[in-house]
């Protein structure tokens, strides 16, 4: 099972004779096609030369797939083209022209959600004949189905237990304490993860490539695998990768199992075929295709057995069917010794031919013995766009290959949309279309609207002007009366989601986020906040014991407890308890010097609460704590996305004046419950959101680094990069009408501020459906006009800071004194119609309109022109760029020479210590210790 695809050997050749008892079993006599039993089952059906309820409302591209039955079909199915509905409906299809019974299909999902949404389906589609389908499940459903039923092949007991991902942890840390290992050098995480993705890909111990067996444990993870596997067969148990490992092996060593289950199965059906990992694919090979056969001989060179010989006649019990079919046996195929069998096809469509009884050759062949005459009758549907799921083995060349894998097989592409706009759908088709890997198909739509919008590509400065910006087009929907169930923000990394969830809380709009805690909700944040909520409540137990033990410091359940019982016997909070058990010798040693130093770190932290900033703060307790180390240790492919998330939580406190402030804030959010009938926006990742679909789509984040992510592209190289352009797919095809895209110039990744470029995606989409977005509201970012119409500046010039929000839109100068007729010339006339703004509007006096631009007497500067006005508009020549409200700081045309030298230590509220590396009149070239090198104004920084 190591080898490539093309060379997976599906027998063993020393595998043992079949079983006693099955050789010996005859097979079903033949049935003529349309004797009794057919016509009676046809009957039932109610079968006759109108077309079935169930095929009415098909397109002609679903109507084919539903009707190809016999021999392997591919069905293409775009987003959004009803794939469901023809698998579904081809189940039922087969069921009502007696094709099958019901036990005989096999028909395979990737969640429980979709196994019973298909039952469900199938259910309203052929009444209760659901029922009696079995073989109707995910790929570890039935895996453990079957696994029960032959257990001791594998060594085990019926009665094994299957082991979580807790039990299976603790099982390889006894082990790798075992074999003299430090457990925190080789964590029992990292390993199950490997361990995960070898059975993945079908590995045994023994099939391990040497150079991933030494990648753990100093060379020592064939070892421990194998002593894993073990360990698992003694304690009678297994783990979810065994599930289907255990039955490629059974089927393999075994052939006489594999043929009952050929016997079994005369249609096979599998849904999302492009998410299949290795292990997936080489088990449903294994259950579809037949062994090639000719002259009685196998492959190997070994005879047919009398069992295999059966395996050519009808399966046992299966009715005659209304249409007849033929078969050819192809030669030995360069997948492993097996030929997939087929009718002859013109177009893609079922065909007929004479009935040939079973075990006679079709007209105009010899007779061969032990020649194989039943079709692979397996339908695959999926999208090979949407295989987004590589990360966790899914392998797209599996649909890619199929046809490879099936000689002969029907290829039907449902490329008809019923969801998207013509717009979203030629922007969708048009980048897809630069992925070489992929089968091609063009969706479309016959509901195309002139009044459609096109993909609206909008550009800020950063995620915060994303963020608002995107809450106010909310806002703007909703007065128009759409709701926001019917919205949703895709976002490609977790990490992205706070700005948006405190944006909607400071709005007061409703949200949810979908496949996931919501940020403040997330294991790593609530512990976080659990040691700030210490240092600045002291007698917050409930916080106190969430983080006694995280991370482990050898303060056991018992060492808590006794604190608990401490506290409550001398009232008072926890963290006074520990001091005093401390200083005692109730305790054992260990653990009383763990509490000493916790409660040594709490007093310091808290004396730094009031002479150093939150931020600075925060960062030192998760240092000198060791969670940010616990993280950095921690092997699983979670950790990296936790890290990110700890350093956007000392971004987000950035915004508040302390600790407390921002701790209320916390407070207040989570306060928000989610209710599953609230109407609220959603949030979630872009792989969360595979298979649903809204009104309005928000993307925001398509940079370079983020969207495509530069840690796929540094794993995966060019496949990587297809499969985030797959991801890109996706999100586009969720929207139903409203689409837009959001690229910022600059975020923070990684707790340092970055300079982003737009992702190439943005460049791969058309511009005959893109539509550039200028920036209309207060936070508008790249390409805004300065100057309007009678304005200070010609028009057309470009302002790189982007409107500002006390820009007088549309508004002439007028009179010596400057004053403005009308609404148009007050200072707070605007477009912006926020809440706030409003409230602002209504609160607005003719101080206002007189003295705004100023403060406190100080003029205010229009930066990077030189003009100063002692008030708005006081002038014909005023300017209406950019004005900022507040004393002049700095400016950016040096009067005196910069005090600063080259080499002088300076602090920048923003990006913190640095040393000074060039000077420029007053620009200074400084390279920051955490930032890296940035150019600011002098006016911007001191000295240290």
């Amino acid at each position: 099972m190591a080898m490539s695809p093309d060379d997976l050997p599906f027998f063993d050749d020393d595998a043992p004779a079949p079983r006693g008892g099955e050789a010996a079993r005859a097979p079903a006599p033949p049935r003529a096609e349309g004797g009794i039993a057919a016509r009676a089952m046809a009957a039932r059906a109610g079968h006759n030369n109108r077309t079935p309820d169930y095929l009415n409302g098909l397109n002609p591209e679903q109507r084919l797939a539903v009707e190809t039955t016999e021999g392997p079909v591919l069905v293409l199915a775009g987003a959004g083209t009803g794939k469901t509905r023809v698998l579904t409906t081809r189940i039922a299809h087969i069921l009502a022209t007696g094709r099958a019974f019901p036990s005989q299909i096999l028909a395979v999902t990737f969640t429980n959600k979709a196994a019973r949404e298909m039952k469900q389906r199938v259910g309203l589609l052929v009444g209760e004949q659901v029922e009696g389908m079995p073989w109707l499940g995910t790929f570890h459903s039935i895996g453990v189905k079957m696994l029960r039923r032959h257990a001791e092949l594998a060594g085990l007991r019926s009665s094994f237990t299957i082991l979580d991902t807790d039990d299976q942890i603790r099982l390889i840390k006894q082990l790798i304490q075992a074999e003299g290992l430090d457990d925190k050098r080789w964590p029992a995480r990292q390993f199950a993860q490997m361990i995960d993705g070898w059975k993945n890909k079908g590995l045994g111990p023994a099939e391990i490539a040497e150079g991933d067996a030494r990648a753990f444990a100093n060379g020592k993870g064939r070892a421990l695998y194998k002593a894993y596997q073990d360990r698992l067969q003694t304690l009678n148990a297994c783990d979810f990768g065994d599930l289907l490992c255990h039955p490629i092996r059974i089927f393999r060593a075994h052939h006489d199992v594999l043929a009952e289950y050929h016997r079994r199965f005369r249609y096979i059906l599998v849904d999302e075929y492009q998410d299949t990992n290795t292990a997936q694919y080489m088990w449903l090979r294994l259950l579809a295709q037949r062994p090639s056969s000719k002259d009685g001989v196998r492959p190997g060179g070994r005879d047919l057995s009398p069992l295999e010989g059966e395996m050519a006649g009808r399966p046992e019990g299966v009715p005659s069917e209304g249409t007849a079919r033929t078969s050819s046996t192809a030669g030995r195929t360069p997948s492993g010794g097996f030929a997939a069998t087929s009718p002859a096809r013109g177009e893609g469509a079922s065909r007929t031919a004479e009935a040939t009884p079973p075990g006679q050759p079709p007209a105009g062949h010899p007779p061969r013995k032990g020649e194989g005459r039943i079709p692979v009758n397996i339908c695959c549907v999926g999208d090979d766009d949407q295989s987004i799921y590589g990360w966790r083995g899914a392998e797209v060349d599996n649909i890619l290959r199929f046809e490879k894998d099936f000689p002969g097989a029907a290829v039907i592409r449902l490329e008809r949309n019923y969801r998207s706009t013509a717009h979203i759908l030629g922007a969708a088709s048009h980048l897809i279309a630069h992925n070489e890997g992929r089968l091609g198909k063009t969706l479309f739509t016959e509901r195309e609207n002139p009044e459609d919008a096109r993909v609206a590509v909008h550009a800020a400065w950063d995620s915060e002007e994303e963020a608002r910006a995107v809450g106010e087009e909310i806002e703007q929907l909703q007065r128009k009366g759409h709701l926001l169930n019917d919205m949703a923000i895709l976002v490609r990394a977790s990490f992205q989601m706070r700005e948006f969830e405190d944006r909607f809380v400071t709005l007061g709009l409703n949200y949810r986020v979908i496949g996931g805690p919501r940020f403040y909700e997330r294991q790593e944040i609530r512990d976080a906040m659990a040691y700030m909520r210490v240092v600045a409540q002291p007698a917050d137990d409930l916080a106190f014991e969430r983080i006694a033990n995280v991370p482990k410091r050898g303060l056991g359940e018992a060492a808590i407890r006794q604190v608990h019982d401490t506290a409550r016997a001398l009232g008072v909070p926890m963290l006074a308890a520990a001091e005093t058990l401390a200083e005692s010798d109730e305790l054992k040693p260990k653990p009383r010097a763990a509490l000493r130093q916790l409660a040594a770190n709490f007093r310091r932290w808290q004396e730094l609460l009031e002479t150093t900033p939150h931020t600075e703060l925060a960062e030192t307790i998760l240092e000198e704590s060791g969670y940010t180390e616990m993280w950095k240790n921690d092997r699983s492919a979670e950790a990296p996305g936790r890290l990110e998330n700890l350093k956007e939580l000392i971004r987000s406190m950035e915004e508040y004046e302390s600790l407390r402030a921002f701790l209320e804030h916390v407070a207040l959010v989570m306060d928000t419950e989610q209710n599953a009938e609230l109407d609220a926006v959603s949030i979630m990742t872009l792989h969360s959101a595979k298979g649903l679909e809204f009104e309005t789509v928000f993307l925001p984040g398509w940079e370079e680094g983020l969207f495509p992510h530069q840690r796929a592209l540094d794993e995966g190289g060019r496949s990587a990069l297809e499969e985030e352009r797959r991801l890109a797919y996706v999100g586009l095809t969720r929207a139903k009408r409203n689409l837009h895209l959001w690229f910022v110039s600059n975020r923070r990744i990684h707790g340092l501020w970055q300079s982003t470029i737009p992702s190439r995606f943005l460049d791969e989409l058309p511009e005959a459906h893109v539509e550039v977005q200028q920036a209309d509201t207060s936070y508008g970012g790249y390409g805004s006009p300065y100057g309007r119409s009678g304005g200070g500046f010609s028009a057309g010039r470009q302002n790189p800071y982007g409107a500002s929000r006390f820009d007088n839109l549309g508004g002439t100068s007028g009179g010596s004194g400057g004053q403005r007729g009308g609404d148009q010339g007050r200072s707070f006339s605007n477009t912006y119609a926020t809440p706030g703004w409003q409230r602002a509007q209504q609160n607005r006096t003719e101080a206002t309109d007189r003295n705004w631009g100023s403060r406190s007497g100080h003029q205010v500067e229009r930066i990077g022109y030189g003009e100063t006005d002692s008030g708005y508009g006081a002038g014909a020549g005023s300017v209406k760029g950019k004005t900022i409200d507040g004393e002049l700081v700095a400016k950016s045309v040096a009067d005196t020479p910069s005090p600063f030298n080259i080499g002088d230590r300076v602090f920048h509220q923003k990006f913190g210590n640095g040393n000074v590396a060039a000077i420029e009149g007053n620009k200074l070239t400084i390279d920051f210790d955490r930032a890296g090198q940035k150019k600011v104004l002098d006016g911007f920084v001191t000295g240290v």
